[in-house]
């Protein structure tokens, strides 16, 4: 059921030892708002824990400063490479960690569900996700990481995970008419 003008503050993390991407959005009903967009660029920290803290600090003073109520993540893809996904699954636990410490529910999202939410297509490329995510938000300037606008991605899905009818709603024309930018 849609959230009745409650507001929301909503970070969406897209995590990676290289570069994890960040992105903070405000919604009130069916209406968002990018409050902040970036990455944390990790590469020049040699050390792979030292990336990891670099992390945790990042995401806890996000918290912190934007005021975050819903912290929602990408969970990492799990290719071939298992060295990889352990490297991935750190970055991960400790974006979560931080967020659990500042009493914040984690809300975990597959890539595929992420796609999905924002092009209609699971396997859509990150430019199509990218393109299609900052024409949602009427944003003009496009991130130089695409990290980014993945971390975008995952936070306004959680927004229509949060502000979609329950499966046992059968009134989508109500659904529709309160939450306008849904439609494409």
């Amino acid at each position: 059921m849609a959230d009745s003008g409650i507001v929301r503050r909503i970070l969406g993390i897209d995590p990676g030892t290289a570069t994890t991407g960040y992105a903070v959005i405000e919604t009130k009903n069916s209406v968002i708002e990018l409050v902040q967009l970036g990455v944390l660029r990790l590469t020049h920290y040699k050390d792979h824990y030292v990336r990891l803290s670099h992390i945790y600090k990042c995401v806890s003073q996000l918290i912190i400063d934007e005021k975050v109520t819903d912290f929602a993540i990408e969970s990492p893809f799990i290719g071939q490479n298992a060295q990889i996904a352990l490297k991935l699954g750190r970055a991960q636990g400790v974006a979560m960690a931080a967020a659990l410490t500042h009493g914040l529910e984690v809300t975990e999202y597959a890539p595929r569900k992420v796609k999905q939410s924002v092009t209609g297509n699971g396997n859509a490329s990150k430019e199509q996700v990218s393109k299609m995510i900052l024409q949602q938000l009427k944003q003009t300037t496009v991130p130089a990481y695409f990290d980014a606008t993945d971390a975008l991605a995952v936070a306004v899905c959680h927004h229509y995970q949060h502000n979609s009818p329950s499966k046992s709603t059968k009134n989508w024309s109500k659904f529709l008419l309160e939450n306008p930018d849904r439609l494409i």
